[in-house]
């Protein structure tokens, strides 16, 4: 088969590189990838929304299946796009990628389903919120509705930086339409958890839990980003409680969105927090996540591409779906003053001075005169397999010293607290 992986992030190259661990598969393309892709497949310059672009490329290329990554893609209908021309397509139809592209839709069906959620209520209009605002107790979390890569959501220890986020949001746009509308919603304190599943629109599947890190910097200090690290499996997040949300809330909600004429087909990722009241949903997402993919799929033994063509086809109940024991932890080096304002294009040193055992997923980068560069916030995952989440950790930070780039960050605490 030819395969075309449709993003160009560090999930897309975790996905590139175990779609080429098939037997089934030839080549690979992405579109538009990044630097670490470029080295193990074959990048095409196309963006991911330009849908006629990436058509003409797949005919041209004779790809046989299409993955999509990202959610800018999904939510701009790229599966319904190429199932009309019979390309078959994994992810999730743009009416089902709703979960995401909208967390008033998401919360609206939380509540008609019962699905275990935060309160929360959604406001159009400024002053309308402010006044809520003020009569409620902090912390409050604020939420853009749309997309914002990872960065919509702002977390409210005072009525001021509630008010604050308001204006970021709904009058500065710094998310731009995804402020149309916000959620205010209660604080939910547990330890949070993401469980991602494959899903058929009938079967659905779990994956091994992971953990990842939102805050910029160690002990979960600082603004949100699109995620600072990851780990998996979390100690604290067993097989039981696996079987537990898997019944009480990711089949609901894929029953929900079925009953709501929405099949939903792809990857669901639900994010939770394990609350004194047992697992609440903070968030669906309509893909994998990142940095969650990173540590998920380097356990995954059972070959990725016969799972999505189960997918695609209607018979995930078939798969037999297999995880390695092993423990994978991923930390990410990101630019200097991400996530606001970075400088980009410098030299990145010394990733032929890592050990045979780590894996590098580039995200950021690109080739510049020869030199894999820095191009964005967030540039590299370095993630490491381990008989228990301390080895990985270990090894991973032994490593990644060894990777220079100028004004890189890396938190110094991703799994640390499985360890102690």
């Amino acid at each position: 088969m030819n395969v075309l992986v449709v993003g160009g992030g560090a999930r897309e190259h975790v996905l590139v590189w175990k779609i080429l661990q098939s037997s089934k598969v030839d080549k690979v393309y992405v579109a538009p990838g990044n630097a670490g892709t470029a080295q193990i497949a074959h990048n095409l310059d196309v963006s991911p929304t330009d849908f006629d672009t990436l058509a003409k490329e797949s005919r041209s290329r004779l790809i046989d299946l299409i993955v999509v990554g990202p959610e800018a893609p999904l939510a701009a209908g790229i599966v319904d796009y190429f199932q009309q021309i019979d390309i078959p397509v994994f992810g999730s139809t743009q009416s089902a990628t709703l979960i995401e592209s909208s967390k008033v839709f998401a919360k609206n069906l939380m509540l008609k389903y019962d699905i275990p959620c935060a309160k929360s209520e959604t406001f159009n209009g400024i002053e309308e919120a402010q006044y809520y605002v003020k009569s409620q107790q902090p912390p409050l979390v604020i939420k853009a509705d749309g997309l914002a890569a990872g960065k919509g959501v702002i977390i409210a220890n005072t009525v001021q930086e509630a008010l604050d986020a308001l204006v970021t949001i709904m009058v500065k746009r710094e998310f731009g339409e995804s402020g149309n509308q916000v959620l205010i919603e209660e604080y939910l304190s547990g330890r949070e958890v993401s469980l991602l599943c494959f899903t058929d629109g009938k079967t659905a599947v779990p994956m091994v839990p992971a953990c990842d890190y939102k805050r910029v910097y160690d002990n979960d200090l600082g603004l949100n980003t699109g995620g600072m690290g990851a780990y998996s499996p979390p100690n604290f997040f067993n097989d039981k409680l696996v079987t537990e949300v898997t019944d009480t809330i990711i089949k609901p909600v894929i029953n929900a969105m079925g009953a709501e004429g929405k099949i939903y087909k792809g990857v669901l990722y639900t994010g939770l927090m394990m609350t004194d009241n047992g697992p609440k949903v903070l968030e669906f997402n309509a893909r994998f996540g990142d940095p969650e993919t990173q540590v998920i799929l380097p356990r995954l033994k059972t070959d990725l591409v016969d799972i999505i063509l189960s997918v695609i086809n209607g018979t995930l109940h078939e798969q037999d779906i297999e995880w390695s024991n092993d423990a994978c932890v991923g930390v990410v080096m990101a630019s200097g003053g991400y996530p606001g304002t970075y400088k980009t294009g410098y030299p990145i040193k010394g990733l032929d001075k890592l050990d045979s055992d780590i894996m590098v997923f580039h995200a950021g980068t690109k080739f510049e005169q020869g030199e894999i560069c820095t191009s964005g916030g967030r540039v590299l995952t370095v993630t490491s397999m381990g008989e228990t989440l301390f080895d990985a950790m270990t090894k991973v930070y032994l490593n990644l010293p060894r990777i220079r780039f100028d004004n890189e960050h890396y938190r110094k605490d991703i799994a640390l607290r499985e360890t102690l």
